[in-house]
């Protein structure tokens, strides 16, 4: 294997023993977080508000200091890097906190494009053709600060982009986007990963975009890492035995209960004169046993069809997250108070 395969097999990210706290120390954010990501890969780093996720995000970028921890970034180490080991990573953090609003999105883009040491001039047309992908092309000349909240976030997205750093890392990058512009984002990220041999970091609360896109989800919850697994795999091993049962009629209060206490039922509902239900089991050999209580109070099944997990399913599981936290992460809030937010 020559040199070239080697560096593409190696990690281009990797984290090892990550803690980060605020405060006197009683807020621990982050919590020994060891995970690595390979070149050329699509990664999720989900969890529910106040996970950790966007400390660890943050503590990788160099933005806050973790208080242990070694982390590296296409072989550089973050710590004796400074501002250096922005050359190897870009970042759209929610908000559009990662461009100058003062300035059009033209200019934002000719001055990132200019970090990585090339004449945006030579990169005009490719400018364009970003703009026009993300839809701000009309928008070109304006300046960011009395642009839309969405348009602000395309116009992140468009600078993290232009740097073509080896990686990138994405908080929410579709939060304000219309469905066509995610879509069109889509579209743009696994060209970047499977055409130029990018690494993309990706968190998001949208489960579509991460099953679309990622390989694999970092899954957070406390501060500590709960899941780490292919997507596929991870979706594969919560695969329950769950069916949607349609029955003709009306179902009384007694089959109900008689249905609750022999089977785990969920959501009750009626769909215009049906009644509609979802039981899971553990032995699908128990689907002859449910049939023989439906038959016992005389209601007939139209259909009865497997439920088919996704990943949000497997991530309300894993963390039990209702995602009605409205505070958001606690980090956030210590890093305003430290002024450094």
């Amino acid at each position: 294997m020559d040199t070239t395969e080697q560096r593409q097999k190696q990690a281009v990210l990797s984290v090892e023993g990550l803690r980060k706290t605020y405060g006197d120390g009683s807020v621990v954010a982050v919590d020994d977080v060891s995970f690595e990501v390979e070149r050329g890969s699509v990664v999720g780093l989900l969890g529910p508000n106040g996970a950790g996720k966007t400390s660890t995000i943050k503590s990788i970028l160099g933005v806050v200091l973790p208080d242990e921890g070694e982390i590296e970034v296409d072989g550089v180490n973050v710590d004796d890097a400074g501002g250096e080991i922005y050359e190897n990573v870009s970042a759209v953090l929610e908000g559009a906190r990662n461009v100058y609003w003062r300035l059009t999105v033209r200019e934002n883009l000719s001055f990132f494009s200019s970090l990585q040491g090339i004449d945006p001039r030579e990169r005009r047309e490719e400018h364009e053709e970003l703009m026009a992908l993300l839809n701000i092309d009309h928008k070109a000349d304006e300046v960011v600060k009395d642009l839309s909240r969405g348009m602000k976030q395309k116009t992140a997205l468009a600078c993290a982009l232009v740097r073509r750093t080896p990686v990138l890392f994405l908080d929410e990058p579709t939060l304000g986007l219309d469905v066509e512009a995610s879509h069109d984002l889509r579209r743009e990220l696994e060209r970047l990963v499977t055409r130029e041999n990018r690494t993309v970091v990706l968190s998001s609360h949208d489960m579509d975009v991460v099953q679309d896109l990622c390989d694999r989800v970092i899954i957070m919850d406390d501060g500590e890492i709960v899941t780490d697994e292919q997507v596929t795999e991870l979706v594969e091993l919560f695969r329950s035995q769950a069916y949607e049962v349609v029955v003709e009629d009306a179902v009384s209060t007694t089959a109900r209960r008689a249905l609750e206490r022999e089977f785990d039922v969920d959501e009750w509902r009626e769909r215009g004169d049906w009644t509609v239900c979802e039981v899971s089991m553990a032995d699908r050999e128990r689907v002859h046993d449910l049939m023989g209580t439906l038959e016992e109070f005389d209601l007939t099944p139209r259909s009865v069809s497997v439920v088919q997990p996704d990943l949000e399913d497997v991530f309300l599981e894993v963390t039990g997250d209702d995602g009605d936290d409205p505070e958001g992460e606690p980090e956030d809030a210590a890093l305003l108070a430290e002024g450094r937010a």
